[in-house]
């Protein structure tokens, strides 16, 4: 009994062993390419060990997948806008070895992804540009000038080998959201005051925090990212406009606080304050200060999209939402996420892949943030400059007629007395007129 006992044992554990080191095969590869880096994802059959080293002379990089084999085809990747010249396959043993020729030397990253719904096992390569990695830590916070743009940060949900939601029609999510977003940048550059940048700009991937350090890169004054929501009940509908709730700021708030010591963390977008020299009191005093008011300003904008949704769109609910969303952390950029719709409701599936629903949601949005930051803009900004102008006031001395005041002022008679809703040119001493913008 104790032989048959062992033997079970031991095929018992054989069998373990056969699982864990099963064959991954390589069965498809695909490239995304973005501005920074280059992503090489392989689809394999199950889990498989792996192994990246660099070769220089020239450059190179070796990829061994353990205990595997090559069934993809390679040569329809399309490497011309790549760092890639081409990838060449090996065995060494039961290892594959891929080895990728480069035109330049990058900086690999490798990872593997477990099986979600839309894939199975995955191993993911990012080659970095270095260029961009010394362009980055050269790079100085800039100083605030007078007249600049409002920034806005317009991210893209998903993109690359991540779809998003895919609904009926087999529209996909990061295609509606990248349209939207285009359009967004759009209508922000034809305005005057205002500059929109893309967190992604094509089809390819960013990371969460990826995302939201791209939106401190241009020194934002407000992020907002889109979204088309999915739900396994084809029922839901209805858009949504969501703000980072109490419990988000406070874990994020014991980030930073946690990272301080170990980076030089800033606060405040241009002119920031570094955390790096504070201590815990000051600069948790100042994470807070900075988060209230991004908060406080994030809800403003968030409820003025929602509004300006509703009258055109059913609303998921009546209110503005709360989560602890990543992309919605910045500290110190007022950040909102907008879900479009359900795209897996196929009625708001159809509406969200038209160009005429997507300038509407697009124009919900624009409208949003103007109609905030011409309340509120910030300092030094052309809008803020063009308020001040637009409110200016004169008091009438002795001697003044309206002419001579318009002439001071570099104003129009006619403009002069419609802004005051004047019938005729008859002042008085003391008689506070408004003047207008020039």
């Amino acid at each position: 009994m104790f032989p048959k006992l062992v033997g079970g044992l031991l095929g018992l554990l054989f069998l373990c062993v056969s699982a864990v080191t099963q064959a991954g095969d390589v069965k498809k590869v695909r490239m995304w390419l973005a501005p920074d880096h280059a992503r090489l994802v392989f689809d394999l059959s199950g889990p498989s060990a792996h192994k990246v080293f660099t070769l220089s002379n020239p450059h190179r990089i070796v990829l061994d997948v353990e205990n595997a084999k090559l069934t993809a085809d390679l040569t329809k990747l399309g490497l011309d806008k790549s760092p890639v010249q081409r990838i060449r396959s090996g065995k060494n043993g039961k290892t594959l070895r891929l080895v990728l020729d480069l035109k330049r030397a990058v900086r690999p990253k490798s990872f593997e992804l477990k099986p979600n719904q839309k894939y199975g096992h995955r191993l993911v390569l990012d080659l970095y540009e270095k260029d961009s990695l010394v362009k980055a830590k050269k790079t100085a916070k800039p100083k605030a000038v007078a007249g600049r743009d409002i920034v806005i940060a317009i991210d893209a949900g998903h993109g690359g080998d991540d779809p998003g939601a895919i609904g009926s029609g087999r529209v996909r999510e990061k295609d509606v959201v990248l349209a939207i977003a285009k359009e967004l940048k759009r209508r922000l550059d034809q305005t005057p005051g205002y500059k929109g940048k893309l967190t992604r700009t094509g089809d390819y991937y960013i990371s969460l925090r990826g995302r939201t350090k791209a939106a401190r890169k241009h020194n934002a004054d407000l992020f907002v990212s889109i979204h088309a929501d999915a739900f396994k009940d084809h029922r839901a509908r209805g858009a949504s406009v969501w703000v980072l709730s109490s419990r988000g700021a406070s874990s994020e708030m014991g980030r930073w606080l946690a990272r301080k010591e170990n980076s030089a963390d800033l606060i405040g977008g241009v002119g920031s304050v570094s955390l790096d020299d504070k201590d815990n009191v000051l600069a948790s005093v100042l994470l807070d200060m900075s988060m209230t008011a991004s908060r406080e300003d994030s809800r403003s904008i968030a409820k003025g999209i929602h509004g300006n949704i509703k009258r055109f769109a059913r609303m998921h609910k009546s209110h503005v939402e709360q989560a602890g969303f990543v992309v919605l952390k910045s500290p110190d950029i007022p950040s909102i996420l907008v879900e479009t719709g359900f795209i897996s409701n196929p009625g708001e599936a159809a509406k969200l892949k038209t160009r005429s629903y997507q300038k509407k949601m697009a124009d919900a949005v624009y409208k949003g943030i103007t109609q905030h930051f011409e309340r509120k803009p910030p300092a030094l900004t052309y809008v803020a400059q063009r308020k001040a102008k637009d409110n200016r006031s004169y008091k009438v001395v002795r001697g003044d007629t309206l002419s001579v005041i318009a002439s001071k002022n570099g104003v129009s008679l006619a403009s002069l007395r419609k802004v005051n809703s004047l019938k005729s040119d008859r002042i008085k001493i003391g008689q506070v007129l408004r003047i207008p913008a020039s």
